[in-house]
């Protein structure tokens, strides 16, 4: 894996390797490591690491799983991602899994949970609540106990102790990768024709399925390479994709917007990796504190998150100047009411600040893209041909 090449295809096959070889490979070295299968959106996986496990990201099937048993137990009127992830369940792709947690996101999510519960997925399912109060002593004292009810069930598996230094250890190591992370998406800012935004979402998803040490070592190789002039510019404008924060789209719909005259710059694909914006506090005698004090204060915006008090639109809007795009595509999967309740109200900030956009829907299965495709190419030849550049001084 000594070439950029080599790399990314390594990463695109861990990254959709639905049986997990290279988790349960890892788990099978040591008799106390577990493995801990974890929901989209943002899960603090420095806990699991630090008693010993790994905590692994549940993303769907995809279009890489034909979902036949999993549309017997969903209507058809929600997302797509929960009856993939239940196919899987059925075939047994989770079999060597110790537990699961399932954070807020949803009512189907939240009825996700009982579905394993009911299926007997594991040996404990956990629906993690986030908090809705952001003062300290009230949601953080909450998501504080949500978070010691994992750890003391994780503790009942393999009876390892997470002691303070283990757990600044492992925060350490999570600082480390999101640091990394954000510098690859500041090169493919400037230089986004040195490396495809499918290549990134291949990179940074293998990033769910095997330890963070090695996660770290693929990221500064990465970075290394791609810090040299490889390619050429190409004619196209720089975009923000928002909306695929859970059921994640399908690679072929990331190529096709860029086929289609747009490099992606911005994303909320697996918005988790990049949840907490900056470090946690490490080297402290309470570090579950830090963690709960960084969800507090430190969460980039979702529509998966309630916060009244820290307006979604101006963080967008903030989000749209630090990258410096010339527009917007709201993309959005089928029936995901919390993206499709917020985008009406996204999109109206982008009219008022006369920022461009585009909007359409998608399934993680889906397979064919032309009608995207030619709607994405209106989209870029429309910004290039009669707009201005944006200027940071409107927004």
């Amino acid at each position: 894996m000594n070439t950029l090449n080599g790399i990314v295809t390594q990463c695109e096959k861990l990254a959709f390797d639905l049986s997990f070889k290279r988790a349960r490979a890892w788990k099978s070295q040591e008799k106390d490591r577990i493995l801990i299968g974890h929901m989209p959106v943002y899960f603090p996986r420095e806990i699991i690491h630090a008693a010993n496990g790994l905590a692994v990201g549940i993303l769907g099937g995809g279009d890489k799983k034909l979902i036949i048993k999993g549309d017997a137990y969903y209507q058809s009127y929600i997302c797509h991602i929960p009856r993939s992830i239940v196919e899987l369940a059925l075939d047994k792709h989770f079999a060597d899994f110790d537990g699961f947690i399932f954070p807020s996101i949803c009512d189907v999510i939240r009825n996700l949970s009982g579905m394993f519960q009911l299926l007997g997925e594991g040996k404990f399912v956990k629906y993690l609540d986030f908090p809705q109060n952001f003062v300290s002593n009230i949601g953080g004292e909450f998501y504080r106990y949500e978070l010691q009810t994992v750890l003391d069930e994780v503790y009942k598996l393999n009876g390892v102790e997470v002691t303070p230094q283990r757990l600044n250890h492992s925060i350490g190591l999570f600082n480390i990768n999101r640091n990394l992370i954000k510098q690859l998406y500041d090169i493919r800012q400037e230089f986004p024709w040195r490396l495809s935004a499918a290549d990134v979402y291949h990179i940074v998803r293998a990033g769910y399925v095997i330890p963070v040490e090695e996660h770290n070592e693929i990221l500064t190789q990465v970075i290394g390479l791609i810090g040299v002039e490889t390619g050429s510019p190409m004619d196209k404008i720089r975009v923000l994709v928002i909306g695929a924060f859970c059921e994640q789209p399908p690679v072929g719909l990331i190529r096709t917007i860029e086929l289609a005259g747009c490099y992606i710059v911005e994303d909320d694909f697996l918005l988790g990796a990049r949840w907490i914006q900056g470090d946690i506090e490490t080297n402290t005698a309470d570090p579950l504190k830090s963690i709960t004090g960084a969800y507090l204060e430190k969460s980039t915006f979702s529509s998966s998150v309630y916060d009244v008090g820290n307006p979604k639109e101006a963080r967008l809007l903030k989000l749209i100047q630090q990258r410096k795009v010339d527009g917007v595509i709201f993309a959005a999967p089928s029936f995901c009411d919390p993206a499709l309740l917020d985008h009406p109200i996204l999109q109206k900030e982008c009219n008022d600040k006369n920022i461009r956009f585009i909007s359409f829907l998608f399934s993680e299965n889906t397979g064919q893209f032309k009608v995207i495709k030619e709607q994405v190419g209106t989209f870029s030849d429309s910004i290039k041909l009669w707009d201005e550049p944006l200027a940071n001084d409107k927004l």
